[in-house]
């Protein structure tokens, strides 16, 4: 395959959506990993320790690099793909029922994508965006945790989370065990387990992210 065939093939892309698909993976465990130092009810110190470490870093810097491009990558090859898919399926779907030949979220991975570049957007503009205004103003006593505080103590706000959280879920439950597909790794013996292990990881990656806005809201931490 050339690498021109890997943006431009239907194999091409499947192995390049799979691709970045582990790779925003990865990230989630690393993400919810440091969110997750918010539980340890030390007033933010660990968490924003953390967080400082992580935006000041010219390493951690360098990899956010890839991982805008990988995001990107992965939303623009998801959208080819939806679309491929739609046009080859009226005549299908005109003959046979939609729900014998496959599951709702697995048709419906274009929309709960849309949901989550929608999430992502308000996501960036509410933390990502604040913390690189303080980094290039040399404000060193930013403190992420308090302006986590403020943000989750607004319902509707609580509320949009919570719903790209439940958009999270449906695409990882489904893209897990794709993306292990696309790369090759189906067979009878190992694909239960994989399937397993990414309902596993779905369901943990989503709880820590529903908790962490509903123990600001509820005001558990």
């Amino acid at each position: 395959m050339t690498f021109k065939q890997i943006f431009t093939s239907s194999i091409g892309k499947k192995f390049l959506m799979a691709f970045t698909g582990i790779f925003l993976i990865l990230f989630l465990i690393v993400h919810a990993g440091i969110n997750s130092c918010i539980f340890l009810n030390d007033g933010g110190e660990t968490f924003n320790t953390v967080a400082h470490f992580m935006s000041h870093n010219w390493i951690m810097r360098f990899l956010e690099i890839g991982l805008f491009a990988g995001i990107i990558l992965h939303i623009i090859q998801g959208l080819m793909l939806w679309g491929q898919n739609n046009k080859a399926r009226p005549v299908k779907y005109a003959v046979n029922k939609v729900e014998a030949n496959s599951k709702w979220y697995s048709r419906s991975m274009g929309l709960l994508g849309t949901l989550l570049l929608l999430f992502l957007i308000m996501h960036l503009s509410h933390f990502y965006v604040g913390t690189k205004v303080a980094l290039y103003s040399g404000d060193v006593e930013h403190n992420l945790y308090e302006e986590m505080r403020t943000i989750f103590s607004i319902q509707w706000v609580v509320a949009a989370y919570l719903l790209g959280v439940v958009a999270l879920f449906w695409h990882l439950y489904h893209g897990f065990q794709s993306a292990f597909h696309s790369l090759g790794f189906h067979h009878k013996k190992y694909s239960p387990l994989i399937k397993k292990m990414g309902t596993g990881y779905a369901i943990i990656i989503c709880t820590l992210f529903a908790l962490m806005p509903l123990a600001f809201y509820f005001n558990w931490i």
